[in-house]
């Protein structure tokens, strides 16, 4: 293609009227009885030469002047907008870039870029080159093939971004050209993540509802076969076992909407929520819808918050999210907490990132599950619920929050749970880009590792010394919106009611 280029503007600039009035100068020379044509032929040749010449510079000016001209907006319809103002209007990036030699790869300029490029690919104006806003070398390279291999590709790639990673695909198709040695492609890229979340959300589902109904279900099946053997005349052993079934039925129902609803949060974790939220109002709210559970247990909740009137200070959040996250950890910490003790829920405001992540008990074994981003945020605004029940070892502590995980050699009471509540948290937490925090001490004693550590700290005396009251506390903190100037807070000790009426849904916690 580019040699025949060549070839046709070499014929076009030398007219065919100037070769046959050369051919035909050369032909008379031979001729004696033509020769007195000759000037006459020279001269209707070099006046057709120069008029040529002078109209092909002509079209070359226009050529120029078109090129600096602004682009030519060519309307949909008489009325209508033009092709550029569609094209800025597509909600997907999209742009148009040239190239001039396959071996510069700097060399590949965007000519165009509609609005919803410029924004994901932070550009400046509609043009610039391509190196600079997309990276990828896929992407790169199926532009090239676009541009210079007039091929249509497509290819995927992803953006990294700490947790929050997305999906794309690249579209490059070859644009026609005529009459110049620039090649134009268009590139469209469209955001896939959603679709990818998607396909992993019904991924995961599958996987993890058929690891974990199996046991409930073969427990349920195997009651079933009892009854209609040895069991089948037993009607005290019939109302025993119909129970334990009753309670595995609850625990897959409770399971699949804790899956369900995992699965919805992971769908929208890398768009941060924009609207706010009284997060003070929130914990009190939930501290009040499970007073009855935690009534039932024999257990005491003691809320630390400021004291004022609701919407008094808001954090960045989705309200429905923050009240499941509150009341996961508030009622993971009743599953443990043992009777006759007490759940405390303390909340602060106006702390810095260094403040809100602060180690609270020097000996506890500590492990941050989630950190938001530096500089994201200046004020945080925190929750933390602290129970005191057996605690957890510190080699337990990193794998908290994975799904189905459970503590092994612990009792979480007669209610058993799904082990997604922290999962979910945790989740929740990372969209509101909060963080997470666990300290906890352990009822085993000191092993090898605390010692060294407390021998590191100074501290002395330890086969006579007390050992420390066992506890875990889960802090949760959240983007504030600017500083607040919070008062000194006072606990507040929630009674519970006489006669309990209802019990509260907590069928999305841990």
């Amino acid at each position: 293609m580019p040699m025949m280029d060549k070839r046709l503007s070499f014929w076009d600039m030398i007219p065919l009227g100037t070769l046959i009035g050369v051919a035909a100068l050369v032909g008379m020379a031979f001729v004696p009885d033509l020769r007195p044509l000759e000037v006459f032929v020279a001269l209707l040749t070099i006046v057709y030469t120069l008029f040529r010449t002078v109209v092909k510079l002509s079209d070359a000016e226009d050529r120029i002047a078109a090129l600096k001209a602004p682009e030519k907006q060519v309307k949909v319809q008489p009325q209508g907008p033009s092709f550029q103002e569609v094209l800025r209007a597509i909600p997907e990036p999209v742009m148009i870039v040239a190239g001039y030699e396959p071996d510069d790869i700097a060399a590949r300029w965007v000519v165009f870029a509609n609005t919803a490029a410029q924004a994901t690919f932070h550009m400046r104006g509609e043009g610039g080159s391509l190196v600079s806003a997309i990276r990828n070398p896929e992407v790169l390279e199926c532009v090239d093939e676009a541009l210079f291999g007039q091929v249509t590709r497509s290819v995927d790639f992803e953006t990294t971004g700490g947790a929050r990673d997305q999906f794309w695909r690249a579209f490059a198709a070859p644009l026609p050209v005529e009459g110049t040695m620039q090649r134009l492609a268009l590139l469209v890229i469209r955001d896939e993540t959603d679709i990818r979340r998607m396909e992993k959300m019904r991924a995961d589902f599958l996987a993890n509802a058929s690891h974990e109904l199996r046991t409930p279900l073969a427990s349920i099946s195997g009651f079933i076969e009892t009854l209609r053997g040895p069991a089948r005349e037993d009607e005290g052993a019939r109302d025993r076992f119909l129970g334990i079934m009753g309670a595995q039925a609850e625990r897959m129902g409770r399971l699949i909407n804790d899956l369900l609803s995992l699965s919805r949060i992971e769908m929208s974790e890398h768009v941060p929520p924009s609207g706010e939220a009284d997060l003070g109002q929130a914990v009190s709210d939930v501290v009040d819808s499970l007073n009855v559970l935690a009534q039932q247990k024999g257990v005491k909740l003691r809320l630390d918050a400021p004291q004022g009137r609701t919407l008094l200070y808001p954090v960045i959040g989705d309200r429905d999210q923050i009240v499941q996250v509150v009341q996961n950890l508030i009622d993971n910490a009743l599953k443990y907490a043992p009777k006759g003790s007490m759940v405390s829920i303390e909340l602060r405001f106006d702390l810095r990132l260094q403040d809100a992540a602060a180690v609270a008990d020097p000996q506890a074994s500590r492990l941050v599950l989630l950190r938001p981003d530096r500089n994201l945020h200046d004020w945080y605004a925190r929750v933390t619920v602290r129970d005191e029940g057996p605690g957890i070892r510190r080699e337990h502590l990193p794998r908290l929050a994975e799904r189905f995980y459970r503590v092994e050699g612990q009792k979480s009471g007669d209610r058993l749970g799904t082990g997604l509540g922290l999962a979910i948290v945790k989740h929740i937490v990372n969209r509101h880009r909060g963080g997470l925090v666990v300290e906890s001490i352990g009822a085993q004693g000191y092993s090898d590792e605390d010692l060294a550590h407390l021998e590191r700290t100074n501290i002395t005396n330890l086969p006579s010394a007390a050992p420390p009251a066992t506890f875990t506390a889960f802090s949760v903190w959240l983007p504030q919106k600017g500083f607040y100037g919070v008062a000194d807070a006072g606990p507040r000790l929630i009674e519970s009611p006489a006669q309990p009426d209802s019990r509260p849904d907590t069928r999305n916690a841990g």
